[in-house]
């Protein structure tokens, strides 16, 4: 797509320069590392409006067809089975059990956080407001879809006093690496070796064996690719390319795990390394969660190997694991300037911290929304997506573009989490236990607790029930005093 500079008004100069320039215009992809500094930098309504139209249309003409498709197909087979609807049929088998049991957590979460949800937006429609009138430009009284990341990076810079532009000069790739990979097997017990003899798909990608720190036994290899490039998967995350388990074939009777995270993050530039954002090294740190369930588990068999746990549980070990990257000890490791080496400075430290929870109203209830329209469309024997879609954001108190229809684009709905994207929150309730009660309280680098979180949630894969390894690993019954916590809300 392309815009003029003047239509790119307040986007960082660096970013501009790596796009690609066609006369007078840069040309703008709908890639993360070209959409989200467009969406929070410009100043520019109008480009945010079209960025926004564009980016939510994304294959609309044809996959809203084949998700329509889908849902009559994923309706009829669970009538085949016995199953009123395709979400009865699914979460039989998850941590929730029931649908009626799903649809009470995200109504009971939706109305917790309305007031968190009003109080956002109202925050944020003064900061448009001003910026409306700082830029002698109309207010039209509401925060429109393409706004609220806009309004969300000026809260956190000019309130909080967190320059994410000048923050991610101390996350350079390299260091960002070093530290995580530092931090995971000083935890984990494990050691990391760069290996050469794996076949790799493209020069970008590098591979590592892994193997236990006290033993000095193969656990498994992994695969990193890290930067956008031409055709390759636009998301983040892991993948299994060989399951872990028994295998009379192999030497030591054990067939060990390959994963390989996959990431789409900035590249180097010619004049500086490849820099993250603070979002992104949040990125990184959960997918290489999901990379060291698939080589901490040892499952019997191949189905239950690694991440095949219950969908409503998989993400919690990631999630409790994102927790380091808003802790000074973890950050300390993780970062240093790009030009000089030093340390993030502690006003710069402690106000990214101040603003974690800056719009976590919005944010969980943007998730409530997703997780609600997929209940929605899988209790339905026949739907209209973008329609299923508006109402539901309409009905929770979110703007909403006419003509786009985000489940286009929606790929969890097609790839494993159909009837299962409220397991997000779900799961959520475990990580802010586990992490609250162990690590919190034992220290976010103890080792003997590291090694009981890699003993007791990942090692067991999908073998044993989530609720069994959970007990094993708190001494007790989760509860959800711990997640409300975090999100700012009373029990």
């Amino acid at each position: 797509h392309p815009f003029t500079a003047e239509e790119l008004e307040g986007c960082p100069e660096d970013w501009l320069k790596k796009l690609e320039r066609d006369g007078d215009k840069y040309l703008v992809t709908l890639k993360y590392p070209d959409y989200f500094p467009v969406m929070e930098q410009c100043c520019v309504a109008e480009t945010r409006r079209r960025m926004e139209f564009e980016f939510n249309s994304r294959c609309s003409a044809e996959n809203s067809k084949i998700l329509e498709e889908l849902v009559e197909l994923r309706h009829e087979k669970a009538g085949l089975l016995g199953y009123d609807t395709h979400s009865a049929f699914i979460v039989e088998a998850r941590m929730s059990k029931t649908e009626p049991a799903v649809r009470d957590f995200l109504s009971n979460l939706a109305s917790k956080l309305d007031p968190l949800m009003k109080s956002d937006m109202a925050t944020l429609l003064e900061i448009k407001k001003a910026e409306c009138e700082k830029r002698c430009e109309p207010f039209d009284g509401k925060i429109n879809a393409w706004d609220q990341r806009r309004c969300a990076h000026v809260l956190k810079k000019d309130r909080y006093q967190v320059d994410h532009e000048k923050l991610k000069e101390y996350f350079p790739m390299e260091v960002v690496t070093k530290g995580l990979l530092g931090i995971y097997q000083e935890l984990l017990g494990l050691v990391f070796t760069p290996d050469g003899t794996l076949q790799k798909w493209h020069d970008d990608v590098q591979t590592f064996a892994v193997t236990d720190a006290e033993t000095q036994e193969p656990v498994g290899w992994f695969y990193m690719d890290m930067h956008p490039r031409e055709g390759k998967y636009g998301h983040a995350a892991c993948f299994g390319l060989q399951p872990g388990c028994e295998a009379p074939w192999a030497p030591s009777g054990y067939q060990l795990p390959v994963a390989a995270i996959v990431c789409n993050f900035p590249a180097p530039s010619p004049d500086k390394p490849a820099l993250l954002e603070h979002g992104d090294v949040e990125t990184y740190f959960h997918e290489f969660g999901h990379l060291m369930h698939q080589m901490c588990a040892r499952a019997k068999f191949s189905k239950f190997a690694g991440t095949a746990v219950e969908r409503d549980f998989v993400e919690a070990p990631s999630q409790m694991l994102e927790n380091w990257v808003w802790e000074a000890e973890a950050l300390d490791r993780m970062s240093a300037h790009y030009k000089t080496g030093e340390k993030i400075p502690r006003d710069l430290l402690q106000a990214l911290i101040a603003s974690r929870n800056v719009n976590e109203g919005l944010l969980n209830k943007r998730q409530v929304v997703l997780a609600t329209f997929d209940q929605t469309i899988h209790t339905a024997e026949k739907v209209n997506t973008a329609e299923v879609l508006k109402d539901t954001n309409v009905k929770m108190g979110f703007p909403f573009t006419d003509g786009t229809n985000m489940a286009a684009s929606f790929g969890h709905l097609a790839g494993g989490y159909d009837a299962q994207y409220y397991g997000y929150l779900w799961s959520e309730v475990f990580s802010a236990d586990m992490y609250e009660s162990r690590f919190k309280k034992e220290g976010i680098l103890n080792p003997t607790t590291g090694k009981s979180y890699r003993q007791e949630i990942l090692l067991p894969g999908g073998s044993r029930d989530a609720s069994e390894s959970l007990r094993a690993f708190l001494g007790r019954d989760p509860t959800n005093d711990a997640f409300l916590r975090a999100k700012g809300l009373s029990a």
